[in-house]
């Protein structure tokens, strides 16, 4: 909520000390549409703290205990950080619902739907990231390091620190193919009728190419990792 309301005092600040009524082609509403949006989509999309888990497990050899279960290290933390998202994103998401409602600020809410079904989508992708970070536990130390890298590099590529409609060409280009903008960018931006539905629909085209290319990784960097693990953990 402290985030909502310091994107919405930046841009209510940015469009009242400008000449134009306009910023890359959208008004003052889309703007604040799109900041109150994304700062709860953001939050779901992201992952770190089932990512610090799954590194100290592997660290401190507690990791023994998850690789006798029936379900894998993987499929045991998905399991978790789905449920979690899922929890509280029904609360979250009451907010900006309830205040776009209220200020009648540009959004479809028929999108609302598939738009958080890519938004849960790409959970999926994000903790394969996790996963391919969690794995270099077994050969280094201080990976906590490498989550903090990795969420600052998805902040901007996901449209969550600036719309990705004011980036330059061609990066701008770049950005969409790539499956990071499917965090933030690709959902707010259909709800708020920022980009038209088959621009949106290849955003699930390129979450399963990242999901099935992170994963492919992952599984080579777990299976490396198990030989030459010993566990001496609990």
């Amino acid at each position: 909520m402290c985030t909502a309301l310091i994107e919405l005092t930046l841009w209510i600040a940015i469009f009242a000390s400008s000449t134009s009524t306009s910023i890359g082609g959208f008004t003052r509403e889309y703007y604040l549409a799109y900041v109150l949006w994304v700062a709860f989509i953001g939050r779901i999309s992201s992952s770190w703290m089932y990512e610090f888990r799954m590194i100290e497990e592997v660290e401190s050899g507690s990791i023994n205990g998850l690789l006798v279960r029936p379900m894998s290290f993987f499929e045991y933390y998905l399991s978790q950080l789905m449920g979690y998202k899922f929890v509280t994103s029904i609360f979250s998401l009451m907010i900006p619902l309830a205040v776009i409602y209220w200020m009648d600020l540009p959004t479809d809410f028929s999108k609302v739907p598939i738009a958080l079904a890519l938004v849960v989508y790409y959970l999926i992708m994000v903790h394969c990231l996790s996963f391919i970070v969690s794995t270099f536990a077994f050969s280094l130390t201080r990976v906590h390091s490498f989550t903090v890298a990795k969420n600052l590099a998805l902040w901007l590529l996901s449209g969550e620190l600036i719309p990705l409609d004011l980036i330059p060409e061609p990066f701008k280009s770049v950005l969409l193919k790539l499956p990071f903008c499917n965090a933030v960018y690709m959902p707010v931006a259909y709800m708020t009728g920022r980009i038209p539905r088959d621009v949106f629909m290849q955003g699930f085209l390129s979450t399963t190419l990242g999901i099935l290319f992170f994963g492919a990784i992952g599984w080579w960097l777990w299976r490396r990792g198990l030989t030459k693990y010993v566990g001496t953990g609990a």
